[in-house]
């Protein structure tokens, strides 16, 4: 798609949900010193908050999973993938598409470990103005079976430092995904909640497409379902390198905190775990319109500075009652295999391949 002007962009970008009136407002705020710095009372969660998901092979884990395998069977459990984005860390190409085990990519890992189970799973596949076009071709090219919901998350255009539309080296305008946060507001501008509900659908296990760690473990539904509440949210032990949200508590209520919104003089090293951003949805609980912020971001587009607004799924956890579970993100009962880049694959593929081999959906 070319934009040369905003009227093409509203024209053109119209089915992913670009907004003339959000756009305006992100001008206008672009030029703002912004403190996204959290206000309240910030604790550490105690570690009794956080507990382990049940270890494999215990009694605890097969009741979890045969308590999970009976919703998923009754076909109340759905998964959703991330795919949207921009499609730039694989050189241009999409990354659900790209393979990920031998000639398999990671959208069809994704649906091989769902479709194990043989039961109605219903996928719905959250993708961006960047992505939209060659996921739904992949799903007709590979015929990947069941049914599959392709929905694209909303769209803003990149402003310069001083509030002015960005123009590229062509003079073209610059669109972009506007973060994972659209998820809940893109699923019920599309319909596919809605489909998913109308069904009888209730849970939602939610995942990026790059993490091959996250399979439909039928033990963490049945975790969730037990707890009850509105999302569980899965944690791993932090490593050095690790960015983005941990679970604290603010004024008492449990959520995820980004890394950013911390303060400067509270001790982020206190907090032992990280989000993974694999969360349980309630779907009746997320089929409501919330007050998520638009984060401003600073990015370097070829060169140059640009400002987007992103919101992030994980403020969810302010708005509704969540809880936290420790996932191993190592070993046969690995639930974190994040894969940004190609060279973070090449890292990954023994660790991606066991996993597959394991069938973790299927074992107790």
């Amino acid at each position: 798609m070319v934009f040369e002007t905003l009227a093409d962009a509203t024209r053109l970008l119209a089915p992913y949900g670009f907004d003339p009136a959000v756009q305006a407002m992100f001008a206008a705020r672009a030029t703002q010193a912004i403190d996204n710095t959290v206000r309240g009372a910030l604790t550490a969660l105690p570690r009794e908050a956080m507990a382990p998901l049940p270890a494999l092979g215990t009694p605890e884990r097969a009741r979890l999973r045969d308590r999970g395998l009976g919703l998923i069977r009754a076909g109340k459990v759905g998964v959703v993938i991330l795919a949207g984005g921009m499609a730039t860390r694989f050189g241009g190409v999409v990354k659900a598409v790209v393979p990920a085990l031998d000639e398999l990519s990671f959208l069809e890992v994704k649906h091989a470990d769902v479709r194990a189970l043989g039961a109605p799973v219903p996928i719905l596949v959250m993708s961006s103005f960047a992505t939209h076009t060659a996921i739904r071709e992949h799903i007709l090219q590979q015929k990947l079976g069941g049914a599959i919901d392709v929905f694209p998350q909303m769209v803003a255009l990149r402003l310069t430092p001083q509030g002015e539309l960005y123009r590229d080296a062509d003079g073209e305008l610059s669109p972009y995904a506007t973060g994972h946060g659209d998820l809940t507001f893109a699923m019920r501008r599309s319909g596919a909640l809605q489909r998913f509900r109308d069904a009888g659908g209730t849970t939602l296990l939610m995942s990026n497409v790059d993490n091959l760690g996250a399979t439909l473990d039928p033990a963490i539904i049945g975790l969730h379902d037990e707890a009850g509440g509105a999302i569980t949210v899965e944690v791993v032990a932090k490593v050095p390198g690790d960015k983005g949200g941990a679970p604290a508590a603010l004024d008492g209520v449990p959520q995820i905190i980004e890394g950013f919104r911390f303060p400067s003089g509270f001790d982020q090293d206190s907090i032992d775990v990280f989000n993974t951003n694999t969360f349980v949805f309630d779907a009746a609980a997320i089929d409501r319109d919330f007050a998520l912020p638009y984060y401003r971001v600073e990015k370097q587009v070829d060169g140059a500075k640009v400002i987007q607004f992103e919101r992030l799924a994980g403020e969810l956890t302010a708005q509704l009652p969540a809880r936290f579970v420790r996932v191993e993100r190592s070993g046969p009962d690995c639930r974190f295999l994040p894969v940004k880049d190609p060279e973070e694959l090449a890292r990954q593929r023994a660790q991606i391949a066991e996993v597959a081999r394991s069938t973790r959906s299927l074992r107790g």
